[in-house]
């Protein structure tokens, strides 16, 4: 088992975006980028332009969170500028698996999102399908919110269908993931995790992220699922 620890660009000085990652780049695995189109979420952030010029300026894999309405559009253009993952919303798209296709179709990992009220029920059939399924942690839209502990047994049912299908799929945290919190999240089945204040408003964000990594190790090497 692994841990990814992917900071979210979201709390960077985005003035100094490209400097703050490069910074980080040596103890990260991903940097996560919100896209919010101000329907899916009440919130606009970046786009393909953002994502275009911080692969141009970081040699790191991204990781693409689209909040967005019409995943099934959109989707594979983030796929096909070069981001290495590219996760959307069950609850924004009216096909997910056109939605599936067109990240596929480029060659990146496919990641699926839920919201903490979306059962995990209702994307069980799509585990098959996707490279990683995202379980939120706070209401999408906004960093700095508080993480809201009773989405664990979500993680838990999700790790639990992953060994029993013996599938390779990973699961992602997002929202209020820190020091404090991402140990309950790697002992109850998560192995990927973004963190953003945690991160980028820590006064060394280079400790920070190998703290997180250390934190999520020791809890996933002592869990009922390794």
């Amino acid at each position: 088992m692994g841990v990814s620890i992917n900071p979210s660009i979201l709390s960077a000085d985005l003035a100094n975006l490209a400097t703050e990652c490069n910074e980080i780049r040596d103890y990260c695995d991903y940097f996560h980028v919100d896209v919010m189109d101000y329907h899916f979420v009440p919130n606009l952030t970046f786009g393909l332009p953002v994502v275009e010029h911080l692969l141009s300026k970081v040699d790191k894999p991204l990781d693409c969170h689209l909040m967005i309405e019409n995943p099934e559009r959109w989707a594979g253009a983030y796929a096909e500028v070069g981001a290495q993952s590219v996760t959307f919303h069950y609850e924004a798209a009216k096909s997910p698996r056109n939605a599936i296709s067109a990240i596929k179709q480029h060659g990146s990992r496919v990641g699926l999102a839920i919201k903490p009220a979306t059962d995990l029920q209702d994307v069980i059939e799509y585990f098959d399908d996707i490279d990683m399924l995202l379980v939120m942690t706070v209401e999408p839209g906004f960093s700095g919110q508080s993480f809201m502990a009773n989405m664990m047994p979500k993680v838990r049912r999700a790790r639990e269908i992953v060994l029993e299908r013996n599938l390779p799929m990973t699961i992602q945290v997002d929202g209020g993931v820190s020091a404090t919190t991402i140990s309950q999240c790697s002992e109850n089945g998560a192995d990927v995790f973004v963190c953003g204040h945690a991160v980028f408003r820590a006064e060394d964000p280079r400790v920070a992220c190998a703290n997180l990594r250390s934190l999520a190790i020791d809890a996933q090497n002592g869990a009922w699922w390794t």
